[in-house]
């Protein structure tokens, strides 16, 4: 999902009237993510998704005909409620209109596929994870320029800020073949052709994995630590209530919806992690890196990989019965 340079043809309009004090230095934020460190960070994420193949078996999807109910509260959850809630957040606490953009374009992307290694970690449902990853991938191309102009249309705080973009979908296509379809089907096929072979190189690969996991959150707050430093109070609180939120949303939607703790913690990682690559990626490419709205994608990129890490952790150290 995301991949860099895939987006270079989308074509968009992008037209920005701030009148609030102190817009200038949000809209002058740059961070420091380029398009070849974007395109290495969803290979990254394709080798993780490999590696969680390894472990998955064709009886693993099966056993999804028998759980559709889970499926559709997970897309439910991730592609409905957390768009609204999201507005709801951003009516409440009223930012600054950049910042505002940038929680709905985040809301608006899809999962992330680094969801799925935090679902496996945490030893939940990741056949389902997967799933959903794929699901809201796909839809992508339709419902991220969608929400985001139904978002637009709908805050106060953004009446100032007007915008249009739509995404190829043969282009979202190539992302998801390239970074969900093939890793998952190569991963697979290992494992039926070679399952003795696969069965040697999972600790290793799990261990591989799990260091380039960490890697992601030192290298982007290595990358970006004097942005940090100097804008990190803009919004830090921001993204740890909204994500936070976003987690506790997905997880409590689905026990209302009468789904098992396995369920409900999958859904809970799938509505809390989202593709913020994809939402830099637009940032970067469609709106001129606007300082607000790259300035959250950033730090939630950092953000949520620490709070799914974190909640993994202990979900694995309590595991359902």
């Amino acid at each position: 999902m995301g991949a860099t340079g895939r987006y270079a043809d989308t074509n968009v309009a992008f037209f920005v009237l701030l009148k609030q004090k102190g817009v200038e230095s949000l809209d002058h934020i740059r961070v420091n993510f380029n398009a070849e460190q974007l395109f290495l960070l969803n290979f990254c994420l394709g080798f993780l998704m490999f590696g969680i193949a390894l472990e998955l078996t064709p009886d693993d999807f099966k056993a999804l005909l028998k759980n559709k109910k889970s499926t559709l509260v997970g897309l439910i959850s991730q592609m409905v409620l957390l768009p609204i809630f999201t507005i709801v957040l951003i009516v409440i606490i009223d930012p600054h209109p950049a910042i505002a953009a940038g929680m709905l374009l985040v809301a608006a992307c899809p999962g992330g596929n680094v969801s799925n290694y935090a679902v496996h970690l945490s030893k939940a449902n990741a056949p389902l994870s997967v799933l959903l990853t794929t699901f809201s991938t796909l839809a992508a191309a339709f419902t991220t320029p969608f929400v985001f102009k139904f978002g637009m249309g709908t805050l106060s705080t953004l009446k100032n800020q007007t915008a249009y973009f739509s995404i190829d979908f043969y282009s979202m296509f190539i992302s998801i073949v390239q970074l969900i379809l093939v890793p998952l089907v190569l991963g697979m096929l290992l494992r039926y052709w070679r399952p003795g072979f696969t069965l040697k190189v999972i600790p290793g690969v799990k261990r591989l994995s799990l260091v380039i996991f960490i890697a992601f959150i030192l290298f982007a707050v290595a990358g970006n630590l004097e942005n940090i430093q100097q804008h990190l109070h803009r919004v830090f609180f921001i993204v740890l209530i909204h994500n936070g939120l976003a987690l506790a949303l997905g997880y409590y939607f689905s026990k209302i919806m009468g789904r098992g703790r396995q369920d409900a913690r999958t859904i809970a990682i799938e509505t809390g992690i989202q593709n913020s690559g994809l939402a830099l990626i637009l940032i970067f490419n469609f709106f001129n890196g606007n300082g607000g709205m790259a300035l959250i994608a950033a730090w939630w990129s950092v953000w949520h990989l620490v709070s799914s890490f974190v909640l993994a952790l202990y979900w694995k150290n309590h595991p359902v019965a």
